[in-house]
């Protein structure tokens, strides 16, 4: 399901953070006769609630009697949901900064290699701060990241220390 085509998950929450609108839901839920739904509010609030449980599509009328809409929280969790991310970039958070380090050598290559990448060209040759100013999208550890490309053999120091390439 493209992004686009997703239900908005935004006006259900939004209406439960009310706690008037969360009152009648819960009335609704429980089955207490319509005429009975908000009956410790005022008119204009009791219909405030139960417009904006309506509009949110938590709740429907049907012969004159307001029920939960049976498919509701299924439709806002499809709204909310997001693909998980597979590969190297299940370690990134949603920023693109590295949250943890697979244990697995394979996957921690895997990461490494994607970093490597992202901060270096392939025939790119930079210094030691630019270096770390774009291993720092990837976290604050910006020295251990750089020795870990260093280790895995995906970054090189060039002869005279001060500069870095990625390895051909």
């Amino acid at each position: 399901m493209d992004e686009d085509d997703r239900p908005d998950w935004r006006p259900a929450v939004a209406a439960l953070a009310n706690p008037h609108v969360r009152r009648v839901f819960a009335q609704v839920v429980l089955g207490v006769e319509t005429g009975l739904l908000g009956a410790d509010l005022g008119r204009s609030r009791r219909r405030r609630a139960l417009d904006t449980l309506l509009g949110a599509g938590l709740v429907r009328e049907v012969d004159g009697r307001v029920v939960e809409e049976p498919d509701a929280f299924t439709r806002v969790l499809a709204g909310a949901s997001r693909p998980r991310p597979t590969g190297p970039a299940r370690f990134l958070d949603g920023r693109g900064r590295i949250d943890r380090y697979p244990a697995d050598d394979g996957e921690r290559r895997a990461l490494l290699e994607l970093v490597a990448e992202q901060v270096l060209g392939p025939e790119e040759v930079v210094t030691e701060k630019v270096l770390g100013e774009r291993l720092s999208r990837f976290g604050p550890d910006t020295a251990t990241l750089r020795r870990y490309l260093v280790e895995e053999e995906l970054v090189e120091r060039t002869r005279s220390g001060s500069q870095y390439a990625r390895v051909r």
